[in-house]
């Protein structure tokens, strides 16, 4: 038996070992979220966060992440309220088909943790593994921005 931490929430699954973090998370827990595109590390849609860090599911076998907490695109909202970061994305019209959303925000998320004043330089080295085929990444680099402002505004706020 293999516990996962996902959304702070435990799951106690059977795997054998060989099972890839992205199917487990897909298809015997239903996070359609994290999409599924290249399967080789290629593209970044399957972005989730482990440790602060942002990683790619399709690579990561879900045995060696099971003590860590794994957070997925559908753990950063808080109920309706969406995290500053998705809600930055839908501002400022990062969005269009939506697909690679999800890893970008993920990735994004990691940084700006760490960052929430990022250069672009940063920004390109965070994102540098995430494709995106149709929303232009000067949106993307809008909205991260915002992100930033947004989360290190709401991190003074809970100081007090």
């Amino acid at each position: 038996m293999t516990t996962l931490t996902i959304n702070n929430k435990k799951y106690d699954l059977d795997l054998k070992g060989h099972e890839i973090l992205l199917e487990v998370l897909r298809n015997n827990l239903g996070f359609t979220g994290t999409k599924t595109a290249c399967e080789e590390s290629e593209c970044g849609t399957c972005c989730v966060n482990i440790g602060g860090k942002s990683i790619l599911s399709c690579i990561t076998l879900a045995c060696d992440v099971a003590d860590k907490a794994i957070t997925t695109i559908e753990g950063l909202a808080d109920g309706e309220k969406l995290h500053p970061v998705q809600q930055a994305y839908i501002d400022h019209g990062a969005v269009q088909c939506g697909f690679c959303i999800p890893g970008l925000i993920m990735s994004s998320k990691a940084l700006l943790e760490k960052n929430p004043e990022p250069t672009r330089e940063e920004i390109d080295y965070a994102l540098d593994g995430n494709l995106c085929r149709c929303a232009g990444y000067l949106k993307i680099y809008e909205a991260v921005i915002h992100a930033g402002k947004e989360m290190k505004q709401l991190a003074g706020t809970n100081k007090n």
